[in-house]
C-alpha cells in the first residue's frame, strides 16, 4: 500500500506541471536519497534530458563535505551547465519530497545562480 501513495504523490505533483508546462520552460527534477541528491533539467516535449548534476560524480564526492553542503555544490554545478545551455526559467518538480531541507536548499542556491522557477 505504501509503495502506492508514493505513486501517486509523484504523479500528482509531475502531472500538474506537465499541464502549464511549454516550449519555453523546462522540468527540474530532483531526486533524493539518504546520502545524495541529484537533479535535472527535462525537455518534456522531446522526452530528453538536457542537463543533469548528482552528489555521486567524483569531483563532488572527493569534497566530503555533508549533506546540506553537497546539495548546494549540486545547485551550483546544476546552474552553470544549465547557462552553458542557455537555460533559465525552469519548473520545479520537487516529486514525492516535502519542499523543506534540502530540497529548498536545493531550490534556493539554484535561485542564487540565477535560475527562475
Amino acid at each position: 500500500m505504501k509503495l502506492k501513495k508514493i505513486e501517486r504523490k509523484k504523479f500528482r505533483v509531475t502531472n500538474k506541471l506537465k499541464k502549464v508546462a511549454t516550449s519555453d520552460r523546462f522540468r527540474l527534477s530532483v531526486n533524493r536519497s539518504t546520502k545524495n541528491i541529484s537533479a535535472q533539467i527535462i525537455d518534456d516535449v522531446k522526452n530528453v534530458t538536457l542537463v543533469s548534476a548528482s552528489s555521486n560524480t567524483k569531483e563532488i564526492k572527493l569534497q566530503k563535505k555533508n549533506k546540506k553542503e553537497l546539495s548546494a555544490l549540486v545547485a551550483e554545478l546544476l546552474s552553470k551547465k544549465a547557462k552553458e545551455m542557455n537555460i533559465t526559467k525552469v519548473y520545479f518538480d520537487r516529486g514525492i519530497y516535502k519542499y523543506h531541507g534540502r530540497v529548498k536548499l536545493l531550490a534556493d542556491e539554484l535561485r542564487k545562480n540565477g535560475m527562475e522557477f
